[in-house]
């Protein structure tokens, strides 16, 4: 079965974590770790996200007087060699034998989608909510809260089309395991001519996974991230893990928008376009993940002998809490 693995950010350099070049080495020799099973049993695609390493690359290109500050599309292009290269060599020390490849790819997204408008995406540290405003101020930033603290946001467009797409059939076909559209992938914009234009932006790498996924025909998108499992009453005390669900059940769930919910909105796309299923969960548990074990698994259809969730109207398959 082909298995496309999308990789938080937050997996990869966790929350309040320093984030040296050792730290990152680390956790990405963990999330080779965790991957390796799934690439020995199955065709494998990774995918990851950026938020916190574009964030520091930008942070330190404003840093530098010499230059104007390199634009985001760059900046991606960076993190997803940077990350790339580490994944690719983690896997490839899990599993001398196999072929590694990482591909710098392009993604298409819209010039006139809305999302150039309302900046939403996280990038970067964390901040109290008075350096956030300076830093707006003087940067001219936009920023908005996560969890008690602050981050920079910036746009974050629908992604369209994948512009390495034939590419990684071939490395597929080759039976290379491919690291791939990296942090959502580079944004560009095509012009009439056909030619590609970078953009100021960070693509949502859970909807460019489920992109690529739905493209190559996956059996299974794997989201996976520093949290077990989608939660009921997350934050309350007492949280609820899901274990089974379906796309119009998750629909009526209210999933932070900072988190959980572009994952959950993602696969719930995915499921919905392909059949396929989708799960949710921890980087550490990825084959319990796959094997229904583990996280939260999003399948097409509910099975009988329903459960109501607390506090909605929505009836919940049997086997989810």
């Amino acid at each position: 079965m082909l298995v496309v693995a999308a990789l938080g950010g937050n997996a990869l350099l966790r929350r309040g974590q320093p984030a040296d070049a050792r730290t990152q080495r680390r956790n990405v020799a963990l999330a080779a770790r965790a991957l390796a099973p799934l690439a020995a049993e199955h065709q494998l695609v990774i995918t990851h996200g950026n938020g916190p390493q574009v964030g520091l690359l930008a942070l330190q290109s404003e840093a530098c007087d010499e230059v104007p500050a390199y634009p985001l599309d760059l900046l991606g292009a960076e993190t997803e060699g940077l990350i790339g290269y580490l994944l690719e060599q983690g896997i490839r020390n899990e599993l001398p034998e196999r072929r590694v490849a990482t591909l710098l790819t392009q993604v298409i997204v819209a010039a006139d989608d809305p999302a150039f408008a309302v900046p939403t995406k996280p990038i970067g540290p964390v901040y109290d909510h008075p350096e956030a405003l300076r830093l707006a101020a003087t940067r001219g930033w936009s920023v908005a809260p996560d969890g008690a603290r602050w981050r920079r946001v910036v746009p974050s467009p629908e992604p369209r089309e994948i512009v390495e797409l034939e590419a990684i059939r071939t490395l597929i076909g080759a039976g290379s395991i491919v690291v791939c559209v990296g942090g959502g992938g580079v944004p560009v914009v095509a012009e009439r001519d056909g030619s590609l234009r970078g953009v100021e932006a960070v693509i949502d790498k859970d909807f460019a996974a489920a992109l690529l996924a739905r493209e190559l025909g996956a059996g299974a998108l794997l989201l996976l991230t520093d949290v077990p499992a989608i939660e009921l009453d997350w934050g309350a005390g007492h949280p609820k893990p899901l274990h089974r669900v379906t796309p119009d059940e998750l629909k009526l769930l209210d999933l932070p928008a900072g988190s959980m919910g572009p994952k959950a909105a993602a696969a719930a796309r995915f499921v919905r376009e392909t059949g396929a299923f989708a799960a949710i969960g921890a980087l550490g548990n990825a084959r319990a993940i796959l094997a229904g074990c583990a996280g939260t698994r999003i399948v097409p259809c509910a099975e009988p002998a329903g459960q109501s969730v607390p506090g909605t109207d929505v009836t919940l398959s049997s086997g989810l809490l």
